[in-house]
C-alpha cells in the first residue's frame, strides 16, 4: 500500500509508551507558562521589533534615534517599544526630555543570537 505524505507521520499501529509519557508529563511546564511562553515568541514574529532590538544590541538610543536609524516613523517606532517594553524585552530611562532604550538584559541577545544560529544551519 502507498503511504500519503500524511501518513508519514503516524505510526503503522497504536501503540501507548507508559513509561514516556510519565517522563513527558512530569516535566511538561503548567497551562500558564506554556501561554507566557507562546506569548513572548510572537513578540519576536515581527521584523519591525527585531530591527529595534538590533538597533539596542549596539547602544541605549531614543526613538528619534531609532526612527532615523530604521527609516520608520517615530509612532511607528513608539507602538513597537511599548510591546517589547511589556514584554520586559526592553527599558527605558529619562534623562531631560528624552527617554532612551535599552535591552532589558542579557537573555534578550541570547534568544536572538540562538535563533541565528538555528536559522543558519543549513544554510
Amino acid at each position: 500500500m502507498e503511504r500519503t505524505q500524511c501518513d508519514e507521520f503516524t505510526c503503522d499501529t497504536v501503540e501507548v509508551h507508559e513509561e514516556l509519557l510519565k517522563v513527558v508529563n512530569d516535566s511538561m511546564p503548567d497551562e500558564e507558562e506554556l501561554y507566557d511562553l507562546a506569548e513572548l515568541f510572537k513578540v519576536f514574529g515581527d521584523s519591525s521589533r527585531i530591527r529595534i532590538l538590533f538597533v539596542l544590541f549596539e547602544a541605549e538610543v531614543c526613538v528619534c534615534d531609532l526612527a532615523a536609524a530604521l527609516n520608520m516613523t517615530q509612532s511607528a517606532v513608539s507602538h513597537q517599544l511599548k510591546i517589547l517594553k511589556q514584554n520586559k524585552l526592553v527599558k527605558s530611562r529619562r534623562e531631560g526630555k528624552s527617554i532612551f532604550y535599552s535591552l532589558a538584559d542579557g537573555h534578550v541577545r541570547t534568544i536572538i543570537d540562538q535563533g541565528r544560529e538555528h536559522i543558519e544551519e543549513d544554510r
